[in-house]
């Protein structure tokens, strides 16, 4: 148990008497372990206010952090095969998907909505991290493919915010094909001359880092986040070598090239319609030309 809930909590029921205290009341931050009030960091855009720490996201929430006065219009994704495979571990595949449905309220690991960006329109497509860590398999893979199709309709950028935890073992080789299927998605943006802008949060990791997440015109990270095909400790045990410091986070990757940004989460959207305007503006004298 925590020291909020053993000790913080119980001294403040008893300074309100009966009166009840919601158990969502604190949130502890998971790196400098702060306790934070949750309203405060609500505002803070789940950034821990004492150490900067950018916590998870939920996928409403960032969707309303990222569009004008946090309206936007989501669309249907178009349904895939429940349970191709059959698959059972501890548990039946149909009966995992369920209870993540019931918990998160979502259909599966991506959302996509469209609306504007400070003033410029946009086709925005969400990892839901909450949803069986957000591991691609062929939903989601119809999912990038939904989207991509929708910002060439609507001649708008597509944005495409990562969080994963890899391909979706349940799903066995359906899920290894979304990786071409999804790059195919974005050459398709490519291919129409509107920008594609990858924004990797933490964690990024296995078949999505390899493919459509590595392959914006932009590719932007928010601070610490972990980025990688395969986690640090399996890499060490590869290689039989010691990794460097902050080995796969942001800023490590922002060094050595393999990212063009990385920007803190209160300032993101602004960023980001600032380089819709400036892409769209390329665009636009490129075809003049």
């Amino acid at each position: 148990m925590s020291w909020l809930t053993t000790y913080v909590r119980p001294k403040i029921r008893n300074l309100l008497g009966k009166r009840d205290v919601p158990d969502n009341l604190w949130t502890q931050c998971d790196a400098c372990n702060q306790m934070i009030f949750s309203k405060d960091l609500q505002k803070s855009l789940n950034v821990c206010p004492h150490c900067g720490h950018h916590m998870r996201a939920l996928v409403n929430d960032r969707l309303a952090w990222s569009f004008d006065d946090g309206k936007f219009t989501r669309i249907e994704l178009p349904k895939a095969p429940t349970d191709p495979l059959g698959f059972r571990d501890q548990k039946k595949y149909t009966d995992r998907l369920k209870e993540h449905r019931a918990k998160t309220h979502l259909d599966e690991a991506l959302v996509v909505a469209h609306g504007t960006i400070t003033g410029n329109k946009a086709v925005v497509a969400v990892m839901a991290y909450e949803f069986m860590a957000g591991t691609m398999g062929a939903a989601l893979g119809e999912g990038i493919v939904a989207a991509a199709r929708l910002a060439v309709l609507q001649q708008a950028p597509l944005v495409v915010f990562t969080a994963s935890g890899g391909a979706r073992m349940q799903e066995g080789m359906i899920s290894l094909m979304q990786m071409p299927r999804t790059t195919i998605a974005v050459q398709m943006v490519k291919d129409a001359g509107l920008p594609y802008i990858v924004v990797m949060t933490n964690p990024t990791t296995g078949g999505v880092t390899a493919s459509f997440a590595m392959l914006g015109d932009i590719q932007i990270a928010e601070p610490n986040a972990l980025i990688g095909f395969a986690g640090p400790r399996v890499i060490e045990q590869t290689v039989r070598e010691t990794l460097p410091d902050g080995f796969q986070r942001s800023e490590f990757l922002l060094d050595h090239g393999m990212l063009d940004m990385v920007v803190k989460r209160g300032e993101m959207r602004e960023t980001l319609g600032r380089l819709i305007s400036l892409l769209g503006t390329r665009d636009v004298l490129e075809h003049a030309a």
